[in-house]
């Protein structure tokens, strides 16, 4: 019995799991794809996304969660090895947007269907890090704002949905915008835009 019960808990992931993925697919090829269309598209029945998620909200909220953990760990890793605070925030905002672009439609779509103070909740620990690098950078004279890190944290943290949603209308090449995006951050910190050019240049070299 108890291995009836692990093979049928495997196959509801592994259900959970490719309604997840087909979920991505579909709302980034249309973003008004429904739980049907889903349902549709994973090869299975409507019931069965529902005993997963029991709204399209709700299925939405999931992967909004997904993201954010894979932008927290792309922060992270973008800002190891980094010689200085500009380098960290190139590199982390280079490796942020390389997960980042694969939700970029999530961030429409959130905004309609969680709410904004959720999505900030999600965020705080990489808006968290995030500061304490603006706040060494501030301290160290690498940046140069009349705003605090905290504050300057969430200018950088809304600049980066804005190029998503640029991406999304059309306005930004995808394959430029995690480069336009870290130069962008940079020259929003003070460094110059020479500066900031050649290092993220160099980055991607």
């Amino acid at each position: 019995m108890a291995g009836m019960t692990t093979g049928s808990t495997s196959r509801a992931d592994a259900n959970r799991l490719r309604i997840l993925d087909v979920a991505l697919a579909e709302l980034l090829r249309d973003p008004d794809a429904s739980m049907d269309q889903i349902a549709r598209a994973a090869g299975v029945v409507r019931r069965t996304v529902y005993g997963h998620f029991p709204s399209r909200e709700a299925l939405i909220s999931t992967l909004v969660d997904g993201a954010v953990e894979a932008v927290e760990a792309a922060h992270a890793a973008g800002r190891e090895g980094a010689r200085d605070p500009a380098e960290a925030v190139a590199r982390s905002t280079v490796a942020v947007w390389e997960v980042a672009d694969r939700y970029r439609i999530l961030v429409a779509l959130a905004q309609r269907s969680v709410t904004v103070q959720g999505i900030r909740e999600r965020l705080a620990p990489t808006r968290a890090a995030g500061t304490e690098l603006l706040r060494s950078g501030l301290e160290q004279g690498v940046f140069s704002s009349p705003l605090p890190p905290e504050a300057l944290a969430y200018v950088h943290e809304q600049m980066l949905f804005a190029l998503m949603e640029a991406v999304n209308d059309g306005l930004l090449a995808a394959q430029e915008a995690g480069r336009s995006a870290a130069v962008t951050l940079l020259t929003a910190a003070g460094v110059p835009a020479s500066r900031a050019t050649s290092l993220v240049a160099e980055l991607s070299d």
